[in-house]
């Protein structure tokens, strides 16, 4: 039998003198869509709506270390809905954590702990406000910043929230309204609770189906007094699944 010495080392070395060289794999094919390097607030609704017409889809998973959340997105906001299908698919969300968790109102993510490896453009999208939509317990809405510079009220393109929120009596959830309810949005305040307040004001563009229970975890975690950042990341890895 040959002997080839330092075989931890040299394995490659000591085979047949005639095997082909090992070739370098193909480049992954591009991904679908427009590059989220050089969208802009103004190309970002016309790109984002022919993504989502060439590429739909419904229902998204974040798996977190405290248990999994399922999200239906909404139809009639189809910009925000596409904007979090891109950047799922591109996998912005897995290099985020919940970066704001403020007890008793809402958990809100997208922002990273770290420097992100995903080239990615600072753009806006254009509110969706819809009266059919408001903010019940476990709402998902779209962030927004600079109120005094965005008369617009242009939303984030990647900071999300889920509404947490305290049941309303129809007192409260009315006088706390951004636009006045109807009798079933009255209702699910009081039974299932919500955050009245931002109603009319930030984009509501899906909801919870399964997983509330894990929303109410995050909710609860040790968080730095002073910026609401949880004192133990908790990230998430978000996948389109159906």
């Amino acid at each position: 039998m040959k002997y080839c010495p330092f075989a931890l080392l040299l394995l490659a070395g000591c085979g047949p003198a005639d095997q082909p060289a090992a070739t370098t794999p193909p480049p992954r094919p591009k991904p679908p869509g427009p590059d989220i390097a050089a969208l802009t607030d103004s190309a970002a609704p016309a790109a984002l709506l022919a993504y989502g017409r060439a590429h739909p889809g419904s229902e998204v998973l974040f798996k977190t270390r405290l248990g999994t959340i399922r999200v239906r997105l909404f139809e009639d906001t189809p910009i925000h809905k596409a904007n979090f299908l891109l950047l799922t698919r591109r996998g912005v969300f897995d290099e985020t954590v919940f970066n704001r968790v403020v007890k008793g109102f809402a958990v809100q993510g997208g922002q990273t702990s770290g420097p992100r490896t995903i080239r990615l453009h600072r753009y806006r999208l254009p509110p969706e406000i819809r009266p059919n939509h408001f903010h019940v317990k476990g709402a998902l809405g779209m962030a927004r910043y600079d109120d005094e510079q965005n008369p617009g009220h242009l939303s984030s393109n990647t900071d999300f929230y889920f509404v947490v929120g305290e049941k309303l009596t129809p007192y409260q959830s009315r006088a706390a309204a951004g636009r006045p309810l109807t009798p079933a949005q009255v209702r699910a305040y009081a039974t299932q609770g919500g955050v009245p307040s931002l109603d009319g004001k930030y984009t509501v563009f899906g909801e919870v189906i399964e997983g509330q229970d894990v929303v109410d975890k995050i909710s609860h975690v040790k968080v730095d007094p002073q910026d609401k950042w949880p004192i133990e990341d908790v990230g998430m890895k978000v996948e389109v699944v159906k």
